[in-house]
């Protein structure tokens, strides 16, 4: 594709983002930043991590989202009983019951769909958990040695809730840094919560209108890859990155024992593409990767005990180191 065809395609973007949020509207209440978090990494090709206590419309969020841009969905309720096999598949001995012929089929598991909802992912041991690892990667899962290529696009959205840790498996950072972004779900405001309350126990409200096809996604998604970074923008991202990870003796090592790794460079520099073309504009700016800085770094820093004790939280720090290499 030439790249003023790339640039037209993600010009439409900031039309498409409007539509998805009006049908969303008709469903979900308030939580605007958290889906304009998802669109964004949705076109930037990332996974997210919700965070947020029950209660807060996070899987009807995601549900509503994948039937707007007509993706098929999967749920997966994470437990500790969950095997790997209940979510990428397995194979079985099958046998025709015509003519005794007995051969082996592979029963396609909940991830071979376009949006995956990995419900209270912490509830499951890490053997299970890194059962997305190479899904969520490669975009392809391994069995019985054949390799399964997943359904494109393909996008895995994790909750956990962050109060209730007792029964939980905490995610290991290899598997936090696959995630391209955290959105927090907040609370909702006084008239938004009435207004949930309205709409939740009245009649059923119509289906959202579907807006875009798992091809056009697909097309949007090559065209915001093609959206230039400024040198600025670009060695800004790459210094916020390295300004996480604390040298010894330093005052931010007392607070951060591991920093945000490579990955933590792409992320934002994707993530600030696609919210700069959501936004109408065909090039990144330094705003951009500031403004994705906290839902990019804030699951892939480790904090020290001494942090916790005083109450520091990832978006403080943050918040701290952008103002000290701006």
């Amino acid at each position: 594709m030439r790249q003023e065809e790339k640039l037209e395609r993600a010009g439409s973007l900031p039309a498409v983002k409007e539509k998805v949020l009006s049908e969303l509207r008709s469903l979900v209440v308030g939580q605007d930043e958290a889906v304009e978090q998802l669109l964004t990494s949705l076109f930037a090709r990332g996974h997210v991590l919700l965070v947020g206590v029950p209660g807060l419309a996070k899987t009807l969020m995601v549900s509503t989202l994948a039937s707007i841009l007509d993706l098929s969905f999967s749920r997966i309720q994470f437990t500790p009983d969950l095997m790997p096999s209940d979510i990428l598949g397995c194979e079985v001995l099958r046998q025709d019951p015509r003519t005794g012929a007995r051969d082996i089929q592979f029963i396609r598991g909940p991830v071979f769909a376009n949006v995956i909802l990995a419900d209270e992912i912490n509830r499951t041991p890490p053997k299970t958990q890194s059962a997305l690892l190479e899904a969520m990667q490669e975009g392809r899962v391994t069995s019985g040695g054949e390799t399964r290529p997943l359904p494109a696009p393909f996008m895995v959205l994790a909750t956990q809730n962050p109060i209730e840790q007792e029964g939980t498996y905490p995610l290991p950072e290899a598997q936090l840094d696959r995630f391209l972004l955290q959105v927090n779900i907040s609370y909702p405001s006084l008239e938004e919560e009435k207004k949930i309350v309205s709409m939740t126990t009245a009649a059923p409200q119509a289906a959202p209108a579907k807006t875009l096809s798992a091809e056009e996604v697909l097309r949007l998604q090559e065209a915001v890859r093609g959206v230039p970074v400024t040198d600025s923008a670009l060695d800004f991202a790459v210094r916020l990155a390295r300004a996480t990870r604390p040298a010894p003796g330093s005052n931010l090592a007392r607070l951060v024992t591991w920093g945000a790794g490579p990955r933590a460079s792409q992320s934002l520099v994707l993530a600030a593409k696609a919210r700069a073309v959501l936004d109408g504009r065909f090039a990144v700016s330094v705003e951009d990767i500031k403004a994705v800085a906290g839902p990019a770094l804030r699951h892939r820093l480790v904090l020290s005990f001494q942090a916790e004790a005083e109450g520091v939280k990832p978006d403080d720090l943050i918040g701290r180191i952008i103002s000290e290499i701006s």
